[in-house]
C-alpha cells in the first residue's frame, strides 16, 4: 500500500530537525498533561471517597483509633484525624511546660492549619505542570506553524513557481503543527479548570472536618453535635 505524500509519516521524513523537534516537543507534553490528568483525577476520586467517611463513618466510631481506620489509608482526612490525635496526646504528656506556652485550642490549631497546609501542598502538585502545558503548547504550535510557511515560502523561492506540488508539503507540515498544538493545549486547560474545581471541593471540605476535629479535641464534642460528647472520654483515652 502506498504511503500518502502527505500523511504524517511523509512530513516527519520530510521535516527538518527543528519539525522533528516541535513535534516531540508537544508529543512530551501532551504525554506529561495525561499522565498528570491521570494520576490526579483518580487521588481526586480516592479523596472524594474519603470526604463521605469523613462525614458520616468517622463520627460513629466506638473510638478515635477505630474512626481514623475508616477513613482509611492515604487521603488527607486521615491524616489530619492523625494529626490532631498525635497533637493531643504530646500536649498531654508535655503538659508541664507546654501548658504554660500554649493552651491546648492553640496547640491543636497549629497542628491541625499545619497538617491542612501539607494536604493543600500535595493536592496541587503537578497543577504547573497543567498550566504550563495550557498555556505554552499553543505557541511552541504556533512555532511549527511559521517553520512550515518559511518552507513554503523557501520552495517557492527556489522553484520559481507557486504551483500546489511545490507547497502542500510544508503548508500541510504547518497545519498539523497548529492542530498538534491545540490538541495539546485544550485537554490539559479543560483538566487543570477540572482538578482545580476539585481540590477547591475537597479543601472545603477538610477545613470543615479540620474544625469538627479542634472543637472535639478541645471541648470534647463535635461542632453542633451534642451527641459526640458521650465520646469525650473515649477519644481522650485513646
Amino acid at each position: 500500500m502506498d504511503t500518502s505524500p502527505y500523511g504524517l509519516a511523509s512530513i516527519w521524513q520530510q521535516g527538518d530537525l527543528v519539525t522533528r523537534g516541535v513535534a516531540i516537543l508537544l508529543i512530551a507534553m501532551s504525554i506529561a498533561s495525561w499522565t498528570v490528568m491521570i494520576s490526579k483525577g483518580l487521588q481526586a476520586w480516592r479523596h472524594r471517597r474519603a470526604i463521605d467517611s469523613a462525614r458520616r463513618d468517622f463520627w460513629d466510631a466506638g473510638n478515635l483509633d477505630a474512626g481514623i481506620a475508616m477513613l482509611g489509608k492515604d487521603n488527607p482526612f486521615a491524616q489530619l484525624a492523625g494529626a490532631g490525635a498525635s497533637a493531643i496526646k504530646h500536649h498531654h504528656a508535655h503538659a508541664g511546660a507546654l501548658h504554660e506556652q500554649l493552651s491546648v485550642s492553640d496547640w491543636m490549631t497549629m497542628s491541625l492549619r499545619q497538617s491542612i497546609d501539607e494536604a493543600a501542598a500535595k493536592l496541587s502538585s503537578g497543577m504547573a505542570v497543567l498550566a504550563s502545558v495550557g498555556s505554552t503548547a499553543p505557541f511552541v504550535g504556533l512555532f511549527g506553524t511559521v517553520w512550515g510557511i518559511y518552507h513554503a515560502l523557501v520552495s517557492i523561492g527556489s522553484s520559481g513557481q507557486a504551483s500546489i506540488d511545490k507547497v502542500a508539503g510544508p503548508v500541510g507540515e504547518a497545519l498539523i503543527m497548529t492542530a498538534l498544538g491545540l490538541a495539546v493545549a485544550i485537554p490539559a486547560t479543560f483538566g487543570y479548570n477540572a482538578l482545580v474545581r476539585s481540590n477547591k471541593t475537597i479543601l472545603a471540605q477538610l477545613n470543615k472536618f479540620g474544625f469538627d476535629l479542634h472543637a472535639l479535641f478541645v471541648t470534647g464534642a463535635r461542632a453542633g453535635d451534642n451527641a459526640a460528647s458521650q465520646k469525650l472520654s473515649i477519644v481522650r483515652s485513646a
